[in-house]
């Protein structure tokens, strides 16, 4: 099945709906939190998300209201993953062609090329407006991993 790849990127705990934030960073943390709490990475990897953001900027959001926060691998990454924190309301980040994001996505890889497939599926359904829109507006996690599908 197409996505099936996809789907097992979000382990149990990955994704939350209504996560409210009031600035980028805490819109990175949350991704990050998901991350820790579905034991894809530690603490530490969520710190590194944000020094990324604070040295290089909001490179990372990629298309209108999408971002996909990362950092490097490192020993922080216990497995590769995707977690995504869907937004009750979306914040700037900086990127004038892309703000606001309501979808920030934390992505986690043990080297630099075997999460490809991955991100080939994820955007897939990212540049799919539908698909985004329901990702955007979606009540569940539930919903969000029929939307992934």
């Amino acid at each position: 099945m197409a996505g099936s790849a996809l789907l097992d990127a979000f382990a149990p705990g990955s994704i939350a709906v209504g996560v409210s934030v009031s600035s980028r960073e805490q819109a990175i943390s949350a991704a990050g939190d998901l991350l820790v709490a579905s034991g894809r990475t530690t603490d530490a990897y969520t710190d590194a998300m944000l020094a990324v953001l604070a040295d290089l900027g909001p490179y990372f959001v990629i298309a209108p209201s999408i971002a996909i926060a990362h950092a490097r691998p490192s020993e922080a990454v216990l497995s590769a993953g995707l977690s995504l924190a869907v937004l009750s309301q979306p914040v700037v980040f900086g990127n004038s062609a892309n703000d606001p994001v309501g979808l920030v996505f934390g992505l986690c890889a043990l080297d630099h090329d075997s999460h490809l497939e991955v991100l080939s599926q994820l955007a897939e359904v990212l540049t799919d407006a539908e698909r985004v829109n329901n990702l955007l507006n979606a009540s569940t996690e539930a919903d969000i991993r029929r939307l992934l599908s």
